[in-house]
């Protein structure tokens, strides 16, 4: 199946299976009708406010049906969501509201910050879904218009806004839809567990709802709490889990996920972090004949640009899981450190050109020449992944060449933790490291070290309380994925010769314990 239009795909089903589910969140249940219908009032209503098309919308929530109701309508009216997490510091909610510059925000949760831009909190949002206004597909979001807008993190303290377009979406699509590797079942049932302001959640939304399936979200309330998630997910008819490689090591925790205990389970698509052979053969034993897909792709790259099986095979040579057989609609080269092509097998920097490439980062331009450019005429990105293709075109992946880790699927640029724990009024001077696992590729816990201002130790009886501290300062300016679990207080960093604390230094010497 090939679609040329992400909006009118998934519309056309209100009127061809108005009764499937579109989305069941708890006792919750919404039909594609219900989709149509309350996505049909929310454009009609965005129509009235006469914003300029393309004009950005803050959509803030967690996993609630009405964030997916709004993302259509805004789609139908010609606007660019964007998805901001509940759980988003006060700090980073002002830098994306100063860099997206939106013109309206929906609120499906309490927003948090006083602002002038209009928002229409969740009350007001439920009354214009439910007033069945018909709506006539005419302009909505299309071709190189942003169709969503997703933050990630910025080497200056600051979020950058990845911007995809309705034709880098339509491609990533397309792909995930005529993969063998993928095999995407029609009307596919799939548990919709990393939040949307996180691009992996494309993974999951794109396909189920241009296939007319089923989505089965997980809160981050029941991500955060052991026994609730597993009543929640004990409950979910899932054929399809999409997540980290992270959150399916929590799952594993219980003896009790495996085969037996979820049998609709036909295939693991995972994204976001590494994939480890520790999990892939853990996974394997439990769910002996599910798929387990490894994919790879930056947010700048629309999601993934490259996805393979995992194979008895490859978990049996112990060796570095591969990331993927490339799109074929992507052009994937691998440089050395003087920009020549890499040969077969030699390790350099994976660059992506073709159809998903983003355009660049919103009201950025410095930061977007630095990661895109262009190269034989075709638009490209410098994912800053080191990685090699072997002989029979399958890509590796060889860790990050600068200090920006994933942990827990997140992508952290370890200068902005660095940045944001200087905000706390108890420190003098601190950086973030990350600590490795055994093989010394997949970051295991993220550290600070942290030289204390001039008599806190004083205030305080033991070091407990001083983390303590720090971690509540640390509350409104951080996401909670980004605060590092363990304070390392010294009265002194290693510097380099040119006057900068060695960061390298330390991780060299963290990761040698």
């Amino acid at each position: 199946m090939k679609i040329k239009n992400i909006v009118k795909t998934i519309d056309q089903y209100g009127n061809t299976t108005p009764e499937n589910l579109v989305y069941k969140f708890h006792d919750q249940v919404f039909t594609y009708k219900n989709l149509k219908n309350h996505s049909d009032s929310l454009a009609a209503y965005l129509d009235g406010l006469k914003m300029p098309r393309q004009s950005n919308v803050i959509v803030f929530g967690g996993h609630e049906y009405e964030m997916i109701a709004s993302f259509l309508g805004l789609s139908k009216a010609g606007y660019t969501f964007v998805p901001v997490d509940k759980n988003s510091s006060i700090e980073r909610i002002k830098h994306i509201i100063e860099i997206a510059k939106p013109s309206l925000i929906l609120a499906i949760n309490d927003f948090p910050v006083q602002t002038a831009i209009p928002v229409v909190n969740l009350n007001a949002l439920k009354q214009i879904i439910h007033s069945d206004h018909l709506y006539e597909l005419t302009h909505e979001i299309k071709a190189s218009e942003n169709y969503y807008i997703i933050f990630t993190s910025g080497t200056t303290g600051r979020p950058k806004g990845v911007q995809i377009s309705h034709d880098n979406l339509l491609s990533y699509t397309n792909w995930m839809l005529a993969s063998e590797v993928f095999a995407v079942p029609q009307a596919p049932q799939m548990l919709a567990q990393p939040p949307y302001s996180f691009d992996l959640s494309v993974m999951y939304w794109a396909p189920t709802l241009t296939l007319g399936g089923t989505l089965f979200p997980i809160s981050s309330e029941e991500n955060s709490n052991f026994k609730q998630l597993y009543l929640a997910i004990s409950n979910l008819p899932i054929q399809i889990w999409t997540s980290t490689p992270s959150f399916v090591d929590l799952a594993l925790v219980s003896d009790n996920f495996n085969a037996k205990n979820y049998p609709s389970i036909e295939a693991f698509y995972f994204d976001g972090e590494e994939l480890t052979v520790k999990t892939a053969k853990n996974l394997k034993s439990r769910f002996p004949n599910a798929r387990i897909i490894n994919a790879y792709g930056p947010t700048e790259a629309t999601v993934a640009i490259s996805a393979i099986e995992i194979n008895n095979l490859m978990i049996e040579r112990n060796e570095r899981l591969p990331i993927g057989i490339p799109n074929p609609a992507a052009h994937i080269l691998i440089l050395n450190d003087h920009g020549e092509v890499s040969s077969e097998n030699q390790i350099g920097e994976i660059i992506i050109t073709g159809p998903t490439v983003s355009k660049g980062y919103l009201h950025n331009t410095m930061q977007t020449d630095r990661s895109f450019f262009k190269i034989n005429d075709h638009w490209a990105y410098r994912s800053g992944d080191l990685g090699r293709i072997d002989q029979n075109g399958i890509l590796y992946y060889n860790g990050r060449i600068d200090f920006q880790i994933k942990l827990n699927g997140y992508r952290i640029e370890l200068e902005e933790v660095s940045q944001n724990l200087h905000q706390s009024s108890l420190i003098e001077s601190a950086v973030a490291i990350p600590r490795y696992d055994r093989d010394k590729y997949k970051v295991k816990q993220l550290l600070a070290y942290i030289v204390l201002k001039k008599g806190i130790k004083n205030k305080y009886d033991n070091e407990f309380l001083i983390t303590k501290a720090i971690k509540t300062q640390l509350q409104s300016v951080m996401m909670p994925y980004m605060i590092p679990s363990r304070f390392i207080f010294q009265d002194q960093l290693p510097m380099t010769k040119n006057g900068k604390i060695d960061v390298k230094k330390i991780i060299q010497e963290v990761n040698e314990k």
